[in-house]
């Protein structure tokens, strides 16, 4: 059976010495120092792991601003989303999967050293693509190296090209204007997964407004973890939701923080406890607030 959540570190060591057809991919990020990622991978990365990076690999060119400051971009390039991270469309993905040589039989494994937070993206991503053998290496490279798993330094050899063909969304993507047009209604509860002081508008240290979508709850995805760096167990993550929803229909929650990717954790720790699949916001709020005209609300 295919691993489509969690992947233990000793699992995964199981998984690579019985040569299973398998690519594990190291998406280690920073936002404020975007060169610190590759930099990392380099330093240290689980053996044969593929490098995954957000800026270039898991987001779609930027392309020049727009009229009411929308990215746009050519037809071929042109984003799924809005915001600081849009998606790729899914044959831009496609391609870049193809060419790191990612098959349909393959069980992907996604690493970071940061949460969790980067590496649900290319979770996520796979799962839209129509790929379900994915799982999120829980603690990351700190619980691969804390097993004895070793680690190799520089660049791995490249693979052959592959042919990987799209499939039926797994999960599914919201725009900005279904979330406006569901705005306080009971089919939709906006979650914003971004620290507390950012959802409440008392600070706003990357995009031009600050504040939150009306009537959001707030969950930072940080919570979503032990103090080990792996998810909590799913009765707990089943508890604490359950009290953050106060009774709202679980299916009708969508994902949002600031540009679509610490979103993700909390997305997939609803799984972890057993919801049903939610929805994603993958603009979030630096493509809400690019609007004028959309409200905005702030507090706590």
């Amino acid at each position: 059976m295919p691993y489509t959540l969690l992947i233990s570190a000793p699992e995964l060591q199981r998984l690579l010495q019985e040569r299973r057809p398998a690519m594990v991919f190291d998406c280690s990020f920073d936002l404020a120092t975007p060169s610190h990622g590759p930099a990392m991978y380099q330093e240290e990365h689980i053996p044969g792991a593929v490098y995954a990076d957000l800026d270039t690999d898991l987001s779609a060119r930027h392309g020049a601003p727009g009229p009411s400051g929308i990215l746009v971009a050519g037809a071929a390039d042109a984003p799924c989303s809005g915001g600081r991270h849009p998606l790729p469309n899914r044959e831009r993905f496609a391609t870049w999967l193809s060419s790191i040589g990612f098959a349909n039989d393959m069980q992907a494994v996604v690493y970071d050293r940061n949460g969790a937070n980067y590496c649900g993206r290319l979770w996520w991503m796979l799962k839209w693509m129509g790929h379900d053998a994915v799982a999120v290496l829980d603690g990351g490279l700190q619980a691969w190296k804390a097993a004895g798993g070793a680690v190799s330094t520089g660049d791995e050899p490249a693979h052959f090209q592959s042919n990987f063909q799209i499939e039926e969304p797994l999960r599914r993507l919201v725009d900005a204007q279904q979330v406006w047009q569901r705005l306080h209604q009971p089919t939709q509860t906006v979650l914003d997964a971004r620290a507390a002081p950012r959802y409440a508008g008392e600070v706003e240290p990357l995009d031009p407004v600050a504040g939150h979508i009306p009537g959001a709850l707030n969950r930072p995805f940080g919570q979503n973890l032990g103090e080990d760096g792996r998810f909590k167990p799913a009765s707990q993550l089943r508890a604490e939701f359950d009290a953050l929803l106060a009774g709202r229909d679980p299916a009708s929650v969508v994902h949002q923080c600031g540009s679509g990717v610490s979103a993700i954790p909390n997305l997939l720790a609803m799984e972890i406890a057993g919801y049903p699949t939610t929805a994603l916001y993958a603009g979030s709020w630096s493509d809400w607030c690019s609007d004028p005209g959309r409200p905005v609300e702030r507090g706590g």
